[in-house]
């Protein structure tokens, strides 16, 4: 078990599984929890819970021992639902919809999706959805009182 663990430790890219095999190692070697616990800056609460843990889950692999279980948290509400609303709405005129504007921006899919459907979201949920749906859009660029080039001859001059 020690040589999986310390070759874990050269090849992990996450923060939580390195400290917790280092942990484990350190342990195995003799280190008192409270020194093992200062050292990683951690409390030694949480040390104990990660032999702990490491222990109970003793018929799985190495990394499903370190890592945390998957929780519940807050859902990805957005991800899946507004997608396929921004699909459907996002070839229409919004002007046809009530709304006093030529083309869609991220704010104005925002009070679509909440008055149309009753979804809060925010403007970046909005702008990952429609780069997740392979839509290229720009904000619109106004050029305003630019002259063209040949303004003097029609002038007289």
């Amino acid at each position: 078990m020690r040589g999986e663990l310390e070759g874990l430790l050269a090849r992990t890219p996450l923060a939580k599984e390195h400290a917790r095999a280092l942990a484990l190692l350190w342990l195995a070697d003799g280190r008192p929890v409270a020194e093992v616990a200062e050292l990683l800056r951690v409390s030694r609460q949480s040390v104990y819970n990660w032999v702990d843990r490491f222990e109970r889950r003793d018929g799985q692999g190495l990394r499903a021992r370190l890592l945390d279980a998957p929780r519940s948290g807050r859902p990805a509400t957005a991800s899946g639902i507004i997608d396929p609303l921004i699909a459907e709405v996002i070839d229409t005129d919004p002007r046809e919809l009530g709304y006093r504007s030529t083309n869609w921006t991220a704010g104005l899919l925002v009070r679509y999706l909440k008055r149309s459907h009753g979804i809060e979201v925010s403007r970046r949920s909005v702008g990952l959805a429609i780069d997740r749906l392979g839509i290229r859009w720009k904000r619109p660029r106004h050029q305003l009182a630019l002259r063209p080039e040949t303004w003097r001859q029609s002038k007289g001059g």
